[in-house]
């Protein structure tokens, strides 16, 4: 049922949480109260933070616990307006065209000259420019369908700025123009979601029009109670001590951390092997799973014994390979596949990891961000991690 002061789609924040848990997406009470406010005001949502923490999911959910139709607009580098609003359909107005010649000789028999039939065509416009030669894209579709719809603008910063500029009447009006007709207004306000991983600033206009939300990896209780959700078949104990695995590996300097849907994918992965408690061993020979990168494993196979098991002693890094160090021999020779992690000092691992996530973030308070690394992180057991192991990645790097 469509949403009205009178009757909204949710009754409470608390029935946004609730609703949202039925169909598998765990939210916190700060993301349950943004999502109740953009249901009751009617104004877009824009989610911004790191690849892998849910914003996209969250669209998915909020279209499922509110039974509307979604409309996805992906967005990349190089899209133009055509794709995002509505395409002409050519072909189809010329063969209307053709089916129609004859009564276009018809109608402009009478006309004295050629300057008169064109006045007597221009008349019959709205045959030729309708709606019926008119190709939807997700804006319009969102703005002019009959069924309320939950609009997914999704990455938007991959998109160019002239996108952002078209988005804004529809963001601020829910409406689309379209010279050749008229401007279509939505009956019916669609749920607007816009997802950013901050490759790029988005515009003050647009963040003006949007309610803001960051998501961060969630903390490891909520974390825990998602893999659950899912049921992966991981035995609880197993389950735990993957997540407390899942965010040491997130605390090292990676090109690419795990996301939640990948902590997900390897608790199945794990359950599907029938593992009851987790062992270096098969952790490292399932670790593809969350990490995507050669550089990137190799470096979580250094401290994977250790995450493994807190209490056990790692070697010192560079000696497990059976080759002697002589003096003046350089480490990085032999290992250059295993990234530059001894260039760099006694140095934070997550300012490495800033240092080289070259994505064009340019906010220095997102995650990602280039420079001497984030000005600001949210403390360990609050959203990013229960404990630190940046004293790991300082061992390594030495």
């Amino acid at each position: 049922m469509p949403a009205t002061p009178d009757n909204p789609a949710f009754g409470s924040v608390e029935d946004v949480a609730e609703r949202f848990a039925a169909h598998g997406y765990i939210a916190d009470r700060r993301l349950a109260t943004t999502v109740f406010l953009q249901t009751r005001l009617d104004k877009p949502l824009l989610l911004e933070g790191p690849a892998g923490v849910g914003k996209t999911e969250l669209a998915k959910a909020l279209a499922a616990a509110t039974g509307r139709r979604l409309l996805r607009l992906q967005c990349y580098e190089g899209q133009d307006e055509s794709r995002a609003l509505y395409e002409w359909d050519y072909g189809k107005q010329l063969l209307y065209t053709q089916m129609l010649r004859d009564k276009i000789g018809d109608l402009t028999a009478d006309t004295p000259d050629l300057a008169s039939a064109v006045l007597r065509i221009e008349e019959q416009d709205s045959v030729f420019f309708s709606d019926r030669f008119l190709a939807p894209r997700p804006l319009l579709d969102a703005v002019r369908g009959e069924q309320p719809a939950v609009l997914l603008i999704d990455e938007v910063d991959r998109a160019d700025e002239a996108l952002e500029a078209v988005l804004l009447e529809c963001l601020a009006e829910y409406q689309v123009s379209v010279p050749e007709i008229g401007t279509y207004t939505a009956k019916v306000p669609p749920y607007v979601v816009l997802t950013s991983n901050n490759t790029r600033d988005l515009s003050a206009a647009l963040k003006r029009r949007c309610l803001h939300l960051f998501l961060d990896y969630p903390d490891a209780e909520r974390e825990l109670e998602i893999v659950r959700s899912k049921d992966t078949g991981l035995p609880e104990a197993a389950a735990r001590h993957l997540v407390d695995v899942v965010r040491g590996l997130r605390e090292l300097p990676l090109r690419k951390s795990p996301s939640i849907s990948e902590t997900v994918d390897w608790a199945r992965t794990l359950a599907v092997l029938g593992v009851d408690e987790l062992a270096p061993a098969v952790l490292a020979d399932t670790a593809n799973v969350v990490l995507k990168y050669e550089r990137d494993l190799h470096r979580a196979l250094e401290v994977l014994p250790r995450l493994a098991d807190p209490n056990r002693t790692l070697p010192e890094p560079g000696h497990h390979h059976g080759h002697p160090h002589h003096s003046g021999h350089q480490h990085a020779d032999h290992h250059h596949d295993h990234g530059d992690h001894g260039d760099h000092g006694d140095v934070d691992g997550r300012a490495v990891r800033a240092a080289m996530d070259l994505q064009g973030r340019h906010d220095e308070n997102y995650y990602g961000a280039p420079g001497a690394g984030p000005t600001h992180r949210t403390a360990p057991g609050a959203g990013q991690g229960a404990r630190s192991f940046a004293a790991i990645a300082r061992r390594r790097t030495d």
